[in-house]
């Protein structure tokens, strides 16, 4: 699973509101709550900022550790 989709699973169901009433507070579509929390790998950052301002959250840069992901490929 992937952490954007088990953050928002986790944020929605705390705040006890439905993917629908989720889609509406932060103005976009059911069907993109739905791609979200499916673990769709293409969104559209625009919105996916637009759903984790609803939790005061945003997209940034996280570093990676670069050894790690080398040790992962080998």
């Amino acid at each position: 699973m992937h952490p954007l989709q088990v953050f928002l699973k986790e944020k929605r169901k705390r705040l006890k509101i439905t993917q629908q009433q989720l889609a509406i507070k932060s103005g976009v579509g059911l069907r993109f709550i739905r791609d979200m929390e499916q673990g769709k790998t293409s969104l559209r950052m625009d919105k996916v900022n637009q759903v984790l301002l609803m939790f005061g959250y945003e997209l940034g840069p996280v570093p990676l550790d670069r050894n790690a992901l080398i040790n992962e490929e080998s």
